[in-house]
């Protein structure tokens, strides 16, 4: 198997797991809003296996947006928001415990506006931090440290070509 074809897979594989959690945590309307709690955001760790991760998030984030029927301009700056993540995550790739970091600290700091100006959400700004911050604190930090440990041991298998390239 050819490594960009492994690659292509793998990103695909990812985007469309997101998608589904996504979707499924859309249907308790905990997907978006002020207070979320999108668990595909636990794959956003994923670069920490493989680069494949990267576009992987980004365009299952982006599908998940359209799909779940967001304002244009959350489609826009919340695929931004997790694009600016999964590549830090990339870059972090070396720390277990940082690499779940980044997904909190850029949704925290983009989404709030989101949700101020294009729904128009009653609250302040420094609300919508915090609740944005609770949200990816327990989809990244919690279920995206428990994510990785459980990957951990097929990690070679999963993540890695075969021998036989």
């Amino acid at each position: 198997m050819k490594k960009n074809v492994l690659f292509m897979t793998q990103a695909a594989i990812i985007a469309a797991i997101y998608v589904v959690l996504t979707m499924m945590v859309a249907t308790v309307n905990l997907a978006s809003g002020a207070i979320q709690f999108r668990i595909s955001e636990a794959l956003c760790v994923l670069p920490f296996f493989t680069p494949a991760a990267v576009p992987g998030v980004i365009i299952g984030c982006f599908l998940s947006n359209v799909l779940t029927g967001c304002a244009l301009p959350d489609i826009i700056f919340g695929t931004l928001a997790t694009a600016i993540a999964a590549v830090a995550s990339y870059k972090l790739k070396d720390h277990r415990f940082l690499v779940t970091l980044p997904p909190v600290v850029s949704n925290a700091l983009i989404i709030p506006f989101v949700l101020k100006f294009a729904y128009g959400l009653e609250g302040t700004i420094p609300f919508f931090m915090v609740t944005v911050a609770a949200g990816e604190i327990l989809a990244c930090v919690i279920c995206g440290s428990i994510l990785i440990t459980a990957l951990m041991p097929v990690r070679k298998y999963v993540f890695t070509p075969s021998v036989s390239e």
